[in-house]
């Protein structure tokens, strides 16, 4: 099967998470850090489940799965070890055209979710189409040591020179040339080391007075 990889928008969405367990725990947290609103349905919840609803948006309903569960909510997450109610829970999105995933079992997905690397804005995903997760973790684990924290500073950087260029009269056709001197010279390895005299220079050479690397990531 051939997956079309895709970003979701899920804040302030309803979501619906069917298990009790460490892998509903997991989805439930990535859902409530993206901003969903998360409903967790369980005859019984694991204590991480416990400490999750307390932290975050997270709503838990101590008894099993019905179909009515899945009214008003915009995804589904299977997490149960029950074969019978997993493929339940699939036929009844299904038949209401909803989003889909049951961890673990691509056959009755309509979407699987990649492993994934985050370093503030920037998002990799690494997915073997749900033929070998454990796979997809290993190549995740390998990537996290080469993307450090400094791609994120580098992107808080970008998006504030961005939104200060919109500011101006510069047509947004004009950025492009900008931001590919940036980044081809080294303006990422500068933050790595924490050189903020050379990245003041450089922000000067390429954008002119104004741009303040300090300035510009804590405003």
């Amino acid at each position: 099967m051939s997956f079309y990889p895709v970003n979701l928008d899920i804040k302030n969405r309803a979501c619906l998470v069917v298990g009790g367990g460490a892998v509903a725990s997991r989805k439930a947290r990535t859902l409530a850090e993206c901003g969903a609103i998360v409903t967790v349905v369980s005859p019984e919840f694991s204590q991480s489940l416990r400490e999750l609803e307390t932290i975050s948006a997270v709503i838990l309903i101590c008894r099993p799965y019905e179909t009515a569960d899945l009214d008003g909510k915009f995804l589904v997450i299977g997490a149960t070890n029950d074969a019978a109610l997993n493929r339940r829970i699939n036929a009844d999105a299904e038949s209401r055209h909803m989003l889909c995933n049951i961890a673990d079992v691509p056959d009755i997905c309509n979407f699987i979710l990649p492993s994934i690397i985050r370093r503030g804005d920037l998002v990799i995903a690494v997915s073997t189409s749900g033929k070998s997760p454990a796979f997809a973790k290993k190549l995740r684990k390998d990537l996290e040591k080469n993307f450090g924290d400094e791609y994120a500073r580098f992107l808080n950087l970008m998006g504030a020179i961005r939104n200060r260029l919109l500011l101006t009269a510069h047509a947004p056709e004009a950025h492009k040339p900008l931001f590919e001197r940036l980044i081809h010279n080294n303006l990422l390895e500068l933050i790595k080391n924490g050189q903020k005299e050379e990245i003041n220079q450089l922000l000067f050479e390429v954008l002119g007075s104004g741009y303040d690397y300090d300035e510009l990531v804590n405003p």
